[in-house]
């Protein structure tokens, strides 16, 4: 289904900036302004294209009265900020929404075949149509991109009037106007033709234009072009070669999002007051330096007691102790995932509960050794769950085939102190596998020859997108990550057969580490499939037994055996083994690593190696 359109500001006749007037046009939901439809993305209204555009400009900033700000203060630490603010709603109720511009500028009027930029054409105030003929104008199909995220019009006068493969410079001479026509005979690129009325260069099809190098035979290099930071942020030196992509590529935009769950002491909002004052008060060890900060700023009215305080910071420096700047992203991010793990083993009895606590995990009434035969252990229930998920920025031409690393491009133009968010609120079951069995599976020689190969086709990949294999990250596939991977999927499918919940409402969240082996799965959304207790239900040790083992034997037989299961390699660039769509697969938002380190050989054992699965020999007949 189409997703619905974006509501925007309605722009000037030149498209460069928004006009005062601001008609209702279309509406998307706060969670898609996250993954789908965020700074940078290009998104359709009608027969109009448009981007949506930065955070930092005056004149496209969210408003504060539709943008609530959300607090999640480990989240913050790692990514740089004091909060996060939802984006703005569509409902009736809201006045003001997010702003866009129009993009890209090239236009086409099917009547008179005309090609050029939206204002030429001299369209009516308010309206995207030809002044002279009267119809809709077609926002140009083809859009340029290179690897550093920048965004710019496909230059179709240099297409036209290339000699050979080389574009002709642009001479006060030719004087044409470009057309664009198609030929209706196929719906391919060659029936895409542009043509310019000066006579001097022959029709020519778009067939071709999306190779690798047609730009850079040109001569073509990236300009720096931001289109969605407006007129106020020039074009900066790139010289990368450029791309060209369909304007409705999924290459054109993709979210970079991470997330945190709300686990105390943060998960009841008392330290939500302080957001903007944490990072300074982890500058004092002493209490009496913390006090007079605090009175120097909250003139002795403190929403927080300074034991309260100190019993914070206490919190925060136990998950990052050294508080170095120099750290890591990925090393701060591990740290925040390990005290997730902490706290979802140990959970938080009846006590700890508040009016206004947000974490409430609790283990299970059932007897757990049900579980034992399973090799699983510490199973708990998530009866309350917060996570709140941010923008962090977005990349472009993110797809395997890319020579280099993705680089992340900020959504403002200058640094700023919050970043976009979602909220969601719901439940999930926490489980993890026991050590010892693990310990010895792991050092299985037939595992650890699987696991192998693996890694090294998902350390190829990573190698190949940064171009210097020294700076290429690790590849994360372990037989611990790969197992509880495919094991969380199979249970996700599994529930939703069982609870009843569609895959996609379902999410799971990994901890697999040198000294983690737990798996959460939890609700995704926060609409009426969100906290119902029905997926609780399932931790239940009986009840999440007889789950597992349906599991795994379902696993056992894929639609696409023997295919799936002998395979030498499958998913991108050979980063899953047995695994496909027929079985442990799930939708993309169910998964944190995009379908791939996955084999359900881990689970079942393949029947050359039966042993080789963690779960061999559990199912009964």
């Amino acid at each position: 289904m189409t997703p619905p359109p974006a509501r925007r500001r309605r722009t000037g006749a030149n498209g460069d900036a928004p006009a005062r007037a601001l008609p209702r046009r279309g509406a998307v939901r706060r969670a898609q302004a996250i993954t789908t439809y965020g700074v940078g993305s290009l998104v359709a209204v009608d027969h109009e294209s448009f981007v949506v555009s930065g955070l930092d400009d005056a004149d496209t900033s969210w408003s504060p009265d539709e943008s609530p700000r959300v607090y999640e203060r480990r989240l913050a630490r790692i990514l740089g900020v004091d909060h996060f603010r939802l984006p703005p709603g569509s409902d009736d109720t809201s006045r003001d929404g997010m702003r866009v511009r129009r993009f890209p500028l090239m236009h086409s009027c099917p009547e008179c075949t005309e090609l050029r930029r939206h204002r030429d054409f001299a369209p009516p105030p308010g309206r995207s149509v030809c002044g002279t003929c009267e119809v809709d104008l077609v926002p140009s199909r083809f859009v340029v991109a290179c690897e550093a995220g920048h965004l710019g019009e496909f230059p179709y006068w240099q297409w036209v009037h290339r000699t050979g493969e080389r574009a002709a410079p642009r001479t006060a001479g030719c004087g044409g106007d470009l057309r664009l026509r198609s030929s209706g005979r196929t719906s391919s690129l060659r029936s895409i033709l542009v043509s310019c009325t000066c006579g001097a260069v022959p029709e020519v099809s778009m067939e071709g234009s999306f190779r690798r190098n047609a730009l850079k035979d040109l001569g073509l290099k990236c300009r720096g072009d931001r289109p969605w930071l407006g007129t106020s942020a020039p074009a900066q030196e790139c010289g990368l070669p450029l791309r060209t992509l369909q304007r409705g590529s999924s290459a054109v935009w993709q979210p970079v999002l991470k997330s945190a769950l709300s686990i105390p002491p943060w998960s009841d909002g008392r330290a939500d007051p302080l957001a903007e004052h944490w990072d300074a008060l982890r500058e004092y060890d002493r209490r009496e330096h913390v006090e007079i900060y605090l009175k120097g700023v909250f003139k002795g009215d403190c929403p927080m007691s300074s034991d309260d305080v100190m019993a914070f910071l206490a919190a925060e420096r136990e998950e990052d102790p050294d508080g170095r700047e120099d750290a890591t992203f990925d090393h701060k991010y591990r740290a925040l995932r390990e005290m997730e793990y902490e706290r979802l083993r140990s959970g938080n009895d009846e006590s700890d509960h508040s009016r206004d606590e947000q974490f409430v995990c609790e283990t299970p009434l059932g007897d757990a050794e049900a579980l034992e035969p399973l090799g699983v252990t510490g199973p708990m229930l998530v009866k309350k769950l917060r996570e709140v998920r941010a923008l962090k920025a977005f990349t472009r031409l993110a797809d395997p085939d890319s020579a280099t690393d993705s680089h992340e491009v900020p959504l403002s133009g200058s640094p700023m102190r919050w970043l976009p968010a979602m909220v969601v609120h719901g439940e999930g079951v926490f489980l993890r596998l026991d050590e010892d069995r693990l310990d010895s599976w792991e050092n299985d020689v037939a595992v650890a020859a699987r696991i192998e190969r693996m890694r090294t086709a998902h350390q190829r990949l990573l190698d190949q997108r940064a171009g210097d294999p020294s700076r290429a990250a690790a590849s994360p596939a372990t037989a611990r990550m790969v197992l509880l991977h495919t094991l969380a999927h199979t249970l996700i499918d599994q529930w939703s057969l069982d609870a009843g919940y569609p895959a996609a409402a379902l999410r799971e969240r990994l901890y697999a580490d040198d000294h983690m082996a737990g798996v959460l799965v939890y609700t995704a959304t926060s609409d009426s499939a969100g906290s119902l207790g029905g997926l609780v239900a399932q931790g239940e040790p009986d009840r999440l037994a007889a789950a597992i083992r349906s599991a795994v034997h379902r696993a056992e037989w894929c639609s696409s055996d023997p295919l799936c299961m002998e395979t030498e390699a499958s998913g991108t660039d050979g980063t899953n083994l047995a695994a496909c769509h027929a079985c442990v697969m799930l939708p993309e938002t169910s998964c944190e690593h995009n379908n791939i380190l996955l084999d359900r050989a881990l689970l079942v054992g393949t029947p050359e190696e039966p042993d080789l699965g963690f779960f061999a020999g559990i199912v009964e007949s």
